[in-house]
């Protein structure tokens, strides 16, 4: 299983939308977009699991993708910050 951290998502994102656009590329296992503790709105980033040859496909095919007016940034999650995963690009 390869993790994926999905960044500059559009306020209007929502699991549903983003689930949609990496099924296009193969299974996705898990999803979750980040809200904010304090006010519970979207913080425009999310992670995605996905095998390893689906997620390679899915970064070729959603990184810089226009979603709403906002450039996606996809690629392999690396590393950890205060105990999260994160990316490193």
């Amino acid at each position: 299983m390869t993790r994926l951290y999905v960044g500059n998502l559009p306020t209007s994102a929502n699991e549903d939308a983003v689930r949609a656009l990496f099924a296009a590329y193969g299974t996705v296992q898990t999803l979750s977009l980040d809200n904010g503790r304090e006010t519970g709105t979207p913080r425009r980033f999310g992670f995605v699991e996905m095998s390893s040859d689906d997620a390679a496909r899915a970064v070729q095919g959603l990184d810089g993708r226009d979603y709403d007016g906002s450039a996606m940034r996809v690629n392999e999650a690396q590393g950890t910050r205060g105990g999260n995963v994160h990316s490193l690009r």
